[in-house]
């Protein structure tokens, strides 16, 4: 009789540090990225001046859904995204590389954008205009930091 209580004793420690394990484990946070930004080294082989729309798209591709093109350039997007147990999943990066062009079609400013302190900041710029094109567009973009969801994005 005491034997078949032990047992029933270790069954139920089982029991309890599975439980707790699975609890444990859905706490943990699990980072989710969205969209693409070229790499420092793909940018490098983008020559502003020389470089047209096709010669973009050839070296980088064109942005996806979760990027933009208009009239000004061609915006690629990635966000950071955690998601915490069954809390909501929450942006905390995201950065953006701006690639404008002439009229003619041709590279005018090849730029990346990152958060610092919740402020957009310029982390790298090749250009040949000192003025930034399409900069209210990505104040608009950025301003939307932890309100806009990663579906809303894909929609």
């Amino acid at each position: 009789m005491a034997r078949h209580g032990i047992t029933r004793l270790c069954l139920r420690r089982l029991v309890l540090a599975a439980g707790f394990g699975l609890a444990l484990s859905s706490c943990s946070t699990i980072a989710e990225n969205h969209g693409f930004v070229p790499s420092d080294e793909e940018l490098a082989l983008v020559e502003v001046g020389k470089d047209t729309r096709e010669t973009v798209a050839a070296t980088l591709g064109r942005p996806s859904a979760s990027g933009l093109l208009n009239d000004v350039g061609w915006f690629y997007v990635q966000s950071r995204w955690e998601r915490r147990g069954a809390f909501a999943p929450r942006e905390v990066d995201r950065e953006v590389v701006s690639i404008t062009f002439t009229e003619d079609g041709v590279v005018e400013n090849v730029e990346r954008f990152g958060l610092e302190d919740g402020k957009v900041v310029a982390i790298s710029r090749r250009v040949t205009e000192p003025n930034i094109k399409g900069l209210t567009f990505l104040r608009q973009l950025f301003g939307s930091i932890g309100r806009l969801r990663a579906d809303s994005i894909l929609d």
